[in-house]
């Protein structure tokens, strides 16, 4: 709570400070908050405000962790009103659902300084009970916030956001371009300063080194340290700010040899000038700076390239669609905001348009371009009653189509989410290398101090400056990098072909895939299937039992149900309900029927009949049945993949083991992995019998790549060490699966795999380089053989040359 503002010690404000914000306190101020059992005097309302919320939630801490003063508090952004983001509309920009109770938000958060500004903001949030996960990355200003609308609005934590401090917004596609944007002005603008300072300090140098005495030598080397200052305070601040986060979270970074090398050089340079005395390395000190930055900056143009071609998918939608409405008689066609856009509306496609919602043609024939989604460039003809995805073009005609889907719930933003999270996600082999840099960082420091007392006691004037080379030269960015660059590289080139990694552990796991498992229907076929075959069993004639049958399969989405379709509205079931990897019971004119497996079948047959024996071997059979008994038998086909048998093969020539794991009874099971040239496999498989059969290969030591398509398939793909599911598969199985096969084709598979492997050996070649490097570099760097100038640029190259190496995984 406020303290008394009579507080005696607090009577003089004009000469403090904001504990809050670090602004002067007028004259007269007596906004007074208790932290940590002293009056603090804060600036303004809004800074007490928010520091009154913060200790009064128990989170004093803050103060003492923090790294930076934080930005002055608003009272008008305290006081927003924040129910304009409970509109469905609104939250349509920026939240999806997690589950069927939680929702996530995703949000760019105004104010954020330091490391500790995450602990604040996490801490904080989980105290609501509403709240169930919240992440903040520091580096982007992105916080991800997953809760219960029915336990608090969003407009709440919105607003309890603003009270410690932290302005929301959301993280729209426009404001992370804006954030990359600034990201990369500020990068540039660092860079140049830099530039700048080292060729004016290497002019000046010339001067120092040539001749220059007396007075003049006093005066280049104030000039020198002039145009030094704002590279070491400015260009290279985010290296002093990095390393004094991780000094004061106990954990060293690669920035920790780096800021010593550039604090510890510029002052002893500066002391040599103020003093007269010793030599100056202004020049090196900007040199070093320059080229770390050009090196990172250089980097960090690749992770945006990299991410560019997978991430922010939507910046290539439209910004209107042509909406057609009905006024009478007459048709209205107008341009409007795609924001405004809804589920039902008709949109008019014309021909070089870009689609901009996900939708189903009712009128007109055209190809179009899916290389964005899928990574092929053929166009895919089109006809009234196919599907489009937001983002495709078209190429021919015009196309009316009608809106199934806008905005964030159209494919490409479920793509994007997918991507994002795999960027985000670091696989065990990023994490180990980032301990060992850690390792490897603690471990040069005490190497360094080593050289430093060695050259002290033999020639103290050359003991800082080979002590800094040692720092500058042997820093272990080259090795940092070596893992990460190769993965967003690989990453990115699969992405591009149409395989979309969604968890980060896949290429680190790929190459070690010993086993192959494969579901059936709709993923080694085409799940298109077709009745070829009736065989009647009862008095219905063939028409009344396709009516039937059509009416039981008519609310499923199984591909099965869509061989059917011919039949549609010949008559009408109730009460149906599904079981999944068997079958569809339902009541039509009072009877109960059911179709499926023969065993799920004969459960509602009352009376006893002969043996249910398949009509043959070769096509997929499902019976129908009453309560008085069987009616007919169903033949179905389905064509396999014209892909399949090659991928096959190509598994098989890489020692990869294959097999064929199918809920399917007939023998169309075994039909079908003959003609691909599968040995094994497994026919009428339940889900936990798929799962059984994956578990046991395990066991085996087999590591196991699982391909499904279907929600029979969800648990295998939440098993499997890694798991693929088609782009036809449900939005289940998607999201259970660590990648998904974007354009169908299966012979991404192993050529996905032969990425990895290569991905292995880059990350090979960069870590030995990595290593070798520093081993070479360090005992000459002891010796006094490189200069600091000479380290910078070595340390650099070292880090340009693993950036470079994993570029070539992009091709």
């Amino acid at each position: 709570m406020p303290a008394s503002p009579a507080h005696n010690n607090h009577s003089n404000l004009a000469a403090q400070r904001c504990y809050h914000c670090g602004l002067p306190v007028a004259s007269g101020s007596n906004y007074l908050v208790n932290i940590n059992g002293k009056p603090e005097a804060m600036c303004c309302p809004g800074c007490q405000a928010v520091a009154t919320v913060i200790v009064d939630g128990g989170l004093e801490n803050f103060y003492t962790y923090r790294t930076e003063i934080n930005a002055r508090s608003d009272l008008q952004a305290l006081g927003t009103d924040w129910k304009i983001y409970d509109l469905p509309e609104v939250q349509s920009e920026f939240v999806t659902d997690y589950d069927a109770e939680f929702r996530q938000a995703n949000l760019l958060l105004e104010g954020i300084s330091c490391a500790a500004c995450s602990w604040l903001i996490e801490t904080h949030l989980k105290k609501s009970p509403a709240v169930k996960t919240v992440s903040v990355n520091v580096s982007t200003h992105r916080c991800t916030l997953v809760w219960s609308p029915g336990k608090s609005s969003l407009s709440e934590l919105f607003k309890s956001l603003a009270q410690i401090g932290y302005k929301p917004r959301p993280a729209t596609d426009d404001q992370q371009q804006e954030f990359f944007k600034k990201e990369n002005r500020v990068a540039l603008f660092r860079l140049g300063v830099a530039g700048f300072g080292m060729m004016q300090a290497m002019m000046v140098a010339v001067g120092i080194y040539f001749g220059a005495t007396d007075t003049w030598l006093d005066f280049l080397r104030w000039l020198s340290m002039l145009v030094a200052t704002p590279v070491v305070f400015f260009s290279a601040s985010p290296f002093f700010k990095a390393a004094w986060r991780s000094i004061k979270s106990k954990h060293l970074i690669m920035d920790v040899p780096v800021a010593l090398a550039i604090g510890l050089a510029y002052l002893a340079s500066a002391w040599a000038t103020i003093t007269s005395s010793g030599e100056v390395y202004f020049e090196s000190v900007s040199m070093f700076a320059f080229f770390l930055l050009l090196g990172r900056y250089i980097e960090q143009r690749a992770r945006h390239r990299n991410r560019l071609a997978f991430g922010n998918l939507a910046q290539l939608m439209p910004l209107t669609a042509c909406c057609v409405s009905s006024v009478g008689e007459q048709e209205h066609i107008e341009n409007i905001p795609l924001k405004m856009l809804a589920v039902n509306d008709l949109v008019l496609v014309k021909a070089g348009d870009t689609f901009s919602c996900d939708g189903i043609i009712v009128s007109g024939e055209s190809e179009v371009v899916e290389a964005l989604i899928t990574g092929e460039s053929i166009p895919v003809a089109k006809k009234v009653g196919d599907k489009v995805i937001a983002g495709t073009l078209n190429g021919r005609s015009v196309l009316r189509v009608r809106v199934t889907a806008t905005g964030s719930a159209t494919q490409i933003s479920a793509i994007e989410r997918l991507a994002v999270q795999a960027a985000d996600e670091k696989p065990k082999q990023v994490v180990m290398a980032d301990k060992i840099a850690r390792f490897f960082v603690g471990r040069l420091l005490v190497v360094c101090a080593g050289v430093f007392l060695f050259w002290w006691f033999k020639d103290p004037s050359r003991a800082l400056w080979i002590t800094l080379s040692v720092l500058v030269v042997t820093c272990p960015c080259a090795l940092a990098l070596a893992m990460p660059a190769a993965l967003s590289a690989a990453t990115a080139n699969l992405r591009q072909r149409g395989f979309l990694v969604a968890r980060g552990h896949v290429i680190e796991t790929l190459p070690q895939i010993t086993r192959v498992i494969f579901d059936k229907t709709g993923t080694l076929t085409q799940g298109q299937f077709c009745v070829t075959d009736v065989v009647l069993l009862g008095c219905k004639d063939r028409e009344q039992s396709l009516a039937i049958a059509t009416a039981l399969e008519a609310d499923s989405n199984h591909p099965i149900a869509q061989a059917f379709h011919a039949w549609k509205n010949r008559a009408s079931a109730t009460q149906v309900k599904q079981t999944t990897a068997a079958g569809v019971e339902g009541v039509i004119n009072n009877e109960l029927y059911r179709i499926g497996t023969p065993e799920f079948v004969a459960e509602i047959i009352q009376q006893p009949q002969q043996n249910l024996v398949l009509p043959d071997d070769h096509k997929l059979w499902l019976l129908l049945a009453n309560q008085e008994g069987a009616v007919a038998w169903f033949g179905l086909e389905d064509e396999a993949r014209p892909s399949a048998a090659q991928t096959v093969r190509e598994l098989q020539d890489m020692g990869i083991a294959v097999e064929l794991l199918s809920g399917d009874q007939s023998g169309a099971v075994a039909q079908l992995a003959k003609q691909l040239g599968m040995k094994e496999f497994v026919a009428g498989a339940k889900p936990a019998d798929k799962l059984a059969q994956l578990n046991m290969a395990q066991l085996r030591g087999d590591k196991v790549l699982m391909v499904g398509d279907g929600i029979n398939d969800v648990p295998v793909l939440a098993g499997a060490d890694v798991s693929v599911a088609m782009a036809s598969a449900s939005d289940l199985a998607q999201t259970r699966a660590d990648t998904v096969l974007l354009n169908n084709q299966l012979t991404l598979l192993p050529k996905a795999i032969e990425i990895s492997r290569r991905t292995h050996k880059i990350i090979k070649q960069n870590l030995m380089f990595s290593l070798s490097y520093n081993l070479v570099a360090l005992p000459l760097a002891a010796m006094g053989h490189v200069p600091p100038w000479a380290a910078a640029i070595g340390m650099t190259m070292s880090s340009l040359i693993v950036v470079l190496n994993a570029l070539r995984l992009s091709k």
